[in-house]
Order: C-alpha cells, then sequence, then structure tokens
C-alpha cells in the first residue's frame, strides 16, 4: 500500500474509526517491511486531522510514535535473537561497509546512532541491525528508541500539517502531504547519497589528521 492509497483511505473513512487503526498498521508494518512509505501516512494523517474532526493531531502524533517504536523494536529483536539468518534478511540490500562503519560507531556512541538512524535517510536499518547483532541492552534501546519514534512522527506530522493548513479539501490535503513527504524524503535520500560517495569523506593514508 502506498502513502497515496494510505491518504486516499484516510479521507475515505470520514466519520469513522478507522483512522487510527490505518495509521498504526501502516506505521508498524513499514517498520518491520520496508513497503510502505511510513513517513508519508504520517504526513497524510495529520493532514487529515487538520482539515476534519475524525482524527485528533496529538493522537495521530501518539499512535504514530507507538507504531514507529514497535515496529523498530520488532526489527531489532529479530537481528538480536533470530541468529545470523534473520540478520541477513534484514540486512539485505544494505552495503556491508556501511554495516561495518556503523559497527565501529556503535560502541561509543549506541544511543545517539539510534536517534540519529531513525531520522537519517536509510539509516534505521544498519543501525538496528548492528544493535541487535552486538546485542545492545533493552534498558539502554528502549528509551532510545522512543525519542527516536517521537522526533520522527513529529517532523513528518508537520508536513501533513503545513498542507492541512493550506488545503481545506481532506482527500487535496492528505495527497499534498503525501507527495510533500515524498519529495523530500527523495531529496534527503539523494543528498545523503551525494555525501556517502563524496571523495572528501574518505581520509587516504597520506592526508595528515587534525593536530
Amino acid at each position: 500500500m502506498s502513502g497515496t492509497a494510505v491518504g486516499v483511505v484516510l479521507a475515505a473513512a470520514e466519520g469513522t474509526t478507522i483512522g487510527y487503526p490505518v495509521l498504526f498498521g501502516g506505521v508498524l508494518l513499514g517498520s518491520v517491511v520496508p513497503v510502505v512509505p511510513t513517513g508519508a501516512v504520517v504526513g497524510a494523517a495529520a493532514a487529515f486531522a487538520m482539515t476534519t474532526d475524525s482524527l485528533g493531531l496529538p493522537l495521530v502524533l501518539l499512535v504514530a510514535t507507538l507504531g514507529a517504536l514497535l515496529g523498530d523494536l520488532i526489527t531489532f529483536a529479530v537481528c538480536r535473537f533470530g541468529g545470523p539468518a534473520a540478520i541477513r534478511w534484514v540486512a539485505r540490500g544494505q552495503h556491508a561497509d556501511r554495516l561495518e562503519e556503523i559497527r565501529d560507531q556503535f560502541r561509543r556512541h549506541g544511543w545517539q546512532l539510534i536517534v540519529a538512524g531513525r531520522l537519517v535517510p536509510a539509516g534505521r536499518i544498519p543501525v538496528l541491525v548492528t544493535a541487535g547483532a552486538l546485542a545492545y541492552p533493552w534498558r539502554r534501546l528502549l528509551p532510545a528508541a522512543l525519542v527516536a519514534a517521537f522526533l520522527w512522527a513529529l517532523a513528518y506530522a508537520l508536513l501533513g500539517v503545513v498542507s492541512g493548513g493550506i488545503f481545506d479539501s481532506p482527500l487535496i490535503a492528505t495527497l499534498v502531504a503525501t507527495v510533500l513527504v515524498l519529495v523530500v524524503g527523495a531529496g534527503l535520500n539523494l543528498v545523503a547519497a551525494r555525501r556517502r560517495r563524496s571523495p572528501a569523506t574518505v581520509r587516504t593514508p597520506s592526508t595528515p589528521g587534525p593536530s
């Protein structure tokens, strides 16, 4: 289900209680199996909440946060307890050098990486794979993952608020919010990819380090 389809479902669900389950299920599913653009789901729900009385914006933020948190915890648990085969399945499509780089940083900056991984494009899966492989403690993971999920949900909900503040039609607002989130996400992914390929980020042996 695409973000646009979720927006249409939300717009068609005015006056019913289907909105919150669609939001929670979409975010949870996309956080475990990345087949749903979860940011677009949150943005569409926030835009819908701004243009109708069927959803409340605080509850949209809460439900999105809980769905993202539960999805991240499931992904972490699969990597921690599922063995090498589960880690390979979750990490499919990830670059080995990227995973190794995060592994090196994780022991010193574990909770910071968990928060940043949720917010940085293509950062969540490598961070959770590394956390599971290193058996990162639950007592440290839970608060970091909660903060990360809340900040992530807040960021994408704000895009929906902007759309809902411009358009009065719930359908138009949700569709515009979905497109806006996808465009912003594509732009961030492009910037992140260019930074990873930049020669300036790679230090050669002949380049002296900082004194």
